[in-house]
């Protein structure tokens, strides 16, 4: 009877996850991004002509914008697009069922690691597994993601499936080693924060478990098949690493950029400690190691993962915390309960605070910490230490407590869900670059009556928007005689193609008759009829308004003008 009861629960958690993740997906958040765009347009190139954007056949990492994005994300949505076509729904869709996926996967680690032969633990950790899962369901960090085309999301499932079935292998054999590596290694290809976390917690793992893994009984074969899967996914990513394109996205992000160093360079320039001492003092290691820990530190703090949440707008409701206010004083019962059987020498509970720590190493070798997509990979291990502390106060406190609990925490999620699909669709829709599904729908019905289409490149890349939401011929796209990219500034710009052509703001003279892109193509609008779309007061002189489109607080988000005849 208590297993159909669990099951039921389990099952009741997943379908609250479900609709949760589903429910209006394809207009909370209330845009694509551009990096949604970008993973939608590849997929349909591949289902189209087995090419990415730019011609190259299957490739393993793609060159999108020049922020070269890892492969599995792209290559899952085009079975999605192949199933439901070209949309925000088919995009989404990998994050959302990979959300289910942690929910399960979240109930199923938490059992494998907690239950002990004494039907008390079995009983115990099952408990703890049901309100794991639970929080996993509904808190704001593990939901948020869900709903996006987030890769990070993707590769946690990817990361709590392998460790559960690495933990199962010590259990119930070398099979689910293979498996362990497997997801585990398909994470290192997924999101860059893997590349950093993976192999450390996989050496983390072995040597935890050494005595286990390499115990006398263990088939032999199928453990080496484990190690050679894993250096087949490995070795190829530190390969690919060494190589400039395998280290675009960090340098972007990396805590030692141009910046830092040219403030490092000031600081010994400024300093009265005389050259030898102030280089000693003001170095790059220093610094690296500084920033590292300040930032490492940080995504423990209140603010971070309480109050505030990271300042990114696309990844978090601003001004929210990451989990609800109701699970703080759980969560540091639970760290303490952890913290004091891992000085008792217990290895579960010490995995799970290695992961916690762990889990925010790739975040903090960036300069913008606490990122909480960066920092996907602590996940679900908050969760699991919260549950911990509601479990063990709950024991004493008896159900009253659990019952205040769950009132508590449907107040604290409605709350939040009311936040995410009123305030923050509305005050955030520029942010997701609201307006371009609008103003490429209303391009699409007036391309016949005009030679030349101009838009604007304020809101980010503007071309990728057109190809994903028309949708365009991919191989008609990269054949395009008018087609012109460039490379500046470490991103791959596009100019024109077909009778499009994108213009900076700035680069719109009064009259607007007369345009020059960024790589030196002549828009002439002199004699022929021009469409011109430009953010709001840019409007040349004698050019007729002829529509505007709004993000969703009313303000503007595009006008359409036509030149006169």
């Amino acid at each position: 009877m208590r297993v159909i009861q669990d099951r039921r629960l389990i099952f009741l958690i997943i379908s609250l996850g479900l609709i949760l993740r589903v429910f209006r997906v394809w207009e909370v958040p209330p845009s694509l991004n551009w990096d949604e765009i970008s993973h939608g347009y590849n997929a349909y190139s591949i289902l189209k002509t087995a090419k990415d954007e730019w011609g190259v056949t299957f490739p393993i990492i793609f060159r999108a914008y020049g922020d070269y994005k890892l492969p599995v994300y792209i290559y899952l949505t085009v079975f999605s697009e192949y199933l439901f076509g070209v949309n925000a729904f088919s995009v989404r869709l990998p994050s959302i069922l990979a959300g289910i996926g942690i929910i399960v996967f979240t109930y199923l680690l938490v059992n494998e690691l907690f239950s002990f032969k004494q039907e008390k633990f079995k009983s115990q950790a099952k408990v703890i597994a049901v309100i794991s899962s639970l929080l996993v369901a509904v808190e704001p960090w593990t939901l948020f993601i869900s709903r996006g085309a987030f890769e990070a999301n993707l590769c946690l499932f990817f990361l709590v499936s392998g460790i559960y079935f690495f933990l199962r292998s010590i259990s119930s054999g070398t099979k689910f080693l293979i498996l362990a590596m497997m997801f585990m290694g398909m994470s290192v290809w997924t999101y860059n924060s893997a590349r950093i976390f993976t192999p450390i917690m996989l050496v983390i793992l072995i040597l935890v478990y050494k005595n286990e893994i390499f115990r006398p009984s263990t088939d032999k074969k199928k453990l080496w098949l484990s190690f050679l899967i894993t250096a087949i996914f490995v070795i190829p990513m530190f390969y690919q690493l060494s190589m400039p394109a395998g280290q675009a996205r960090y340098s972007k992000v990396a805590i030692l950029d141009d910046g830092a160093i040219a403030r490092i360079e000031e600081a010994r320039q400024n300093s009265s400690l005389g050259p030898f001492l102030a280089r000693f003092v003001y170095n790059k290691p220093l610094y690296f190691t500084r920033s590292f820990l300040a930032n490492l530190v940080s995504h423990l703090s209140w603010d971070f993962v309480f109050l505030k949440g990271g300042n990114n707008y696309q990844f978090n409701v601003q001004k929210h915390g990451l989990l609800y206010l109701v699970d703080f004083p759980f969560f540091l019962l639970g760290l303490a309960i952890f913290l004091k059987n891992c000085f008792a020498g217990n290895k579960r509970y010490l995995l799970v605070i290695l992961w916690l720590v762990l889990g925010a190493i790739p975040s903090s070798v960036t300069r913008d910490a606490p990122h909480s997509l960066r920092s996907v990979t602590m996940l679900p291990t908050p969760m699991i230490i919260s549950s911990f502390g509601l479990w063990w106060a709950i024991s004493r406190a008896g159900k009253y407590l659990m019952a205040i609990y769950l009132l508590l925490l449907v107040i604290f999620s409605t709350r939040y869900l009311s936040l995410y699909f009123g305030e923050y669709r509305i005050n955030y829709s520029k942010s997701w670059q609201y307006g371009y599904e609008q103003l490429v729908g209303y391009i699409k019905g007036a391309y016949g009556n005009y030679q030349k289409i101009i838009i604007t490149k304020e809101y980010g890349e503007p071309h990728e928007f057109i190809l994903f939401y028309w949708p365009w011929d991919p191989e008609k796209y990269r054949s395009d005689q008018n087609l012109s990219r460039f490379y500046q500034s470490d991103w791959y710009w596009v100019d024109s193609f077909d009778k499009f052509y994108f213009v900076n703001k700035w680069d719109i003279p009064p009259d607007g008759r007369h345009l020059i892109t960024e790589s030196g193509i002549d828009v002439d609008c002199r004699n022929v009829r021009c469409l011109l779309a430009v953010g709001p007061g840019s409007r040349p002189l004698g050019w007729r308004k002829i529509n505007e489109i709004y993000f969703l607080d009313g303000n503007v988000a595009f006008e359409v003008y036509e030149n006169p005849d």
